[in-house]
């Protein structure tokens, strides 16, 4: 397949080439696009067939449910049964913005969207690029990452390139995306207000509106049976075996120090990934700095582009610091804790 890479400029939107993967989408091909979170792969999202190329060019289990992207409130409508008052409250505040909310789904939305469930997962996108494909396809866009199924989210155009150039049909190259880190989760269909997957929205700032919001334990503890199919893959996996160390930052990087030695003796090249606050204490080993403590939202930003280096680096071994669970730290974790595998190393 011939695929069609298209620049557009976020701050300076060409509306003909905005148009021309419009077509793409209302044709039943697939796009990939930027959104303030990762990169997108795109499809229509009424378009049963469309959709079902999703899951072939990712790789991605049938069983893994897809979120539908919007542009208004109200293309929300025809795709749902009922929208609880929470929801509403959400929207007002959230979106457009990184959160996806569940909904009872309508007949209008085709079974392979929602793995055969009775909810759909629908989002508003907060950037430009996102919505003015989505205004102009005149349709809900189906949308998960657009990385191979496992492999670390895409941020920038390089990534989609990497993982699906002859895979699919368009990739709109719109720069970096913000975030870095995918949507929030949250259900409101059942008795608890729930969070599926931590995302961009934080558990603080849901709080602030749903005070009895719960946070699904299964995201961040293997061994946990999660709700949200989905996160029961493997995710955001680099290609090297990858442990991730929590506990006191000193005790962090003296531990990761320690096992760099040993590693190192044994032959193996090893990657740290390491935040602005501790990188002088690492002297071996390849050392990354992925963002800094201070300011989290650092780390979230460059998390998915770390893991990439690594692999085109091709270290054996990726020792990764952990961060505190507050705030998008939970997201930082919930993304960490997958892509090592669930090999947490407590110090």
């Amino acid at each position: 397949m011939n695929t069609q890479i298209i620049q557009i400029d976020k701050n300076n939107i060409d509306k003909n080439l905005i148009k021309e993967a419009a077509k793409y989408i209302k044709e039943g091909k697939l796009v990939a696009f930027p959104t303030e979170t990762v990169y997108g792969l795109g499809a229509n999202g009424l378009d049963a067939e469309a959709v079902k190329r999703i899951f072939l060019a990712k790789g991605r289990p049938q069983d893994n449910p897809l979120i539908l992207h919007i542009a208004s409130i109200e293309q929300i409508y025809p795709l749902v049964n009922e929208i609880p008052v929470l929801s509403y409250k959400c929207m007002e505040r959230f979106w457009p913005g990184p959160l996806t909310m569940i909904f009872k789904r309508s007949q209008l939305v085709p079974s392979v969207i929602t793995a055969g469930l009775d909810t759909v997962a629908i989002r508003m996108p907060n950037h430009p690029i996102a919505l003015e494909l989505i205004k102009s396809s005149n349709t809900p866009i189906a949308a998960p990452s657009a990385n191979l199924s496992g492999a670390p989210s895409p941020t920038i155009a390089k990534h989609v390139i990497d993982d699906q150039y002859g895979r699919i049909d368009m990739i709109i190259d719109g720069g970096s995306t913000g975030v870095g880190v995918e949507s929030t989760v949250l259900d409101l269909t059942g008795d608890v207000p729930m969070i599926l997957r931590p995302g961009g929205i934080t558990m603080e700032d849901l709080k602030e509106i749903i005070p009895d919001v719960e946070q699904d334990i299964g995201t961040l503890k293997e061994g946990v049976t999660p709700k949200s199919p989905g996160q029961k893959y493997r995710h955001y996996a680099p290609k090297a075996e990858m442990y991730l160390y929590t506990g006191k930052v000193e005790d962090i990087v003296g531990s990761i120090k320690e096992n760099v030695k040993r590693l190192l003796t044994e032959g193996k090249k090893v990657g740290i990934m390491a935040t602005e606050e501790t990188k002088a204490n690492y002297d071996e080993g390849l050392v990354l700095v992925v963002g800094s403590r201070n300011n989290r939202e650092t780390i979230a930003s460059n998390l998915f582009n770390a893991l990439r280096h690594f692999d085109e680096e091709n270290v054996d071994i990726i020792l990764a610091e952990g961060v505190e669970l507050d705030h998008i730290g939970m997201a930082i974790m919930n993304r960490m804790t997958k892509a090592a595998g669930g090999k947490v190393i407590n110090v």
